[in-house]
């Protein structure tokens, strides 16, 4: 399937509405549950990529809590301890622990949980159960993943009375050397950005002090990731 309608444009009056491939491939995502409509797959597009390039740099299972094309937060799956999890409001979830994903998003999400608040989330993992517990409890539009479990899916499939979007990407899927977009009926054209952000960009310390913590340079990582 190469194309897919949407359920509308920005708006409610901008209809038709619809994702094709114009080189008439197979579309690289598909649809498990609900009805995205055009920001939700900006939304989903621009998060997977995130996600996916915050694995990359750090090996990390990844997630992040997107909100109208802007990163509200994003995270990688470290156990939190227990100020933290009564912080994030996740201190109750059974088995978080045993899910990087899962603490993943929950740090994520805790970041500002008002920005948060309806998110479109984006995992860099198939999504498993104990992450599917957390992600039903919260108010959101969406998910995408590479896979999802058969509890994760059958947990979500009870979210908004079955209409939660849920979207599944190829993650082998590779974009055109090339990106164009329309802006006011003129195409736009550039190379896809594709540097990598890694801990080599920061091994040139150019102060005195040369003592860079493992966290900090996670950290400085995730800060120079692009979307």
């Amino acid at each position: 399937m190469n194309e897919l309608l949407l359920k509308y444009g920005c708006n409610p009056n901008q209809k038709p509405a619809r994702i094709f491939m114009e080189d008439g491939a197979d579309l690289p995502v598909q649809v498990l549950q609900g009805r995205p409509g055009y920001i939700n797959f900006l939304d989903a597009l621009n998060s997977w990529q995130l996600v996916k390039e915050l694995k990359a740099a750090l090996g990390l299972p990844s997630a992040t809590s997107f909100k109208h094309v802007s990163p509200t937060s994003a995270a990688v799956g470290r156990k939190l301890g227990d100020k933290l999890k009564r912080a994030c409001f996740v201190d109750d979830v059974d088995g978080l622990d045993d899910s990087p994903l899962a603490c993943a998003y929950a740090r994520a999400r805790g970041t500002d949980r008002m920005s948060s608040f309806g998110d479109w989330i984006a995992l860099s993992e198939p999504c498993d159960e104990v992450t599917a517990r957390l992600i039903r409890r919260e108010v959101s539009d969406g998910v995408i993943a590479p896979g999802y479990s058969k509890e994760a899916l059958a947990l979500l499939a009870r979210k908004k009375n079955g209409n939660y979007n849920v979207v599944q990407i190829d993650p082998d899927y590779l974009p055109a050397e090339l990106e164009r977009k329309q802006v006011f009926g003129i195409t736009f054209e550039q190379g896809h950005n594709n540097c990598a952000i890694d801990a080599s960009l920061l091994q040139n310390i150019v102060t005195k002090c040369r003592d860079l913590p493992a966290d900090a340079v996670r950290d400085l990582i995730l800060s120079l990731l692009r979307l």
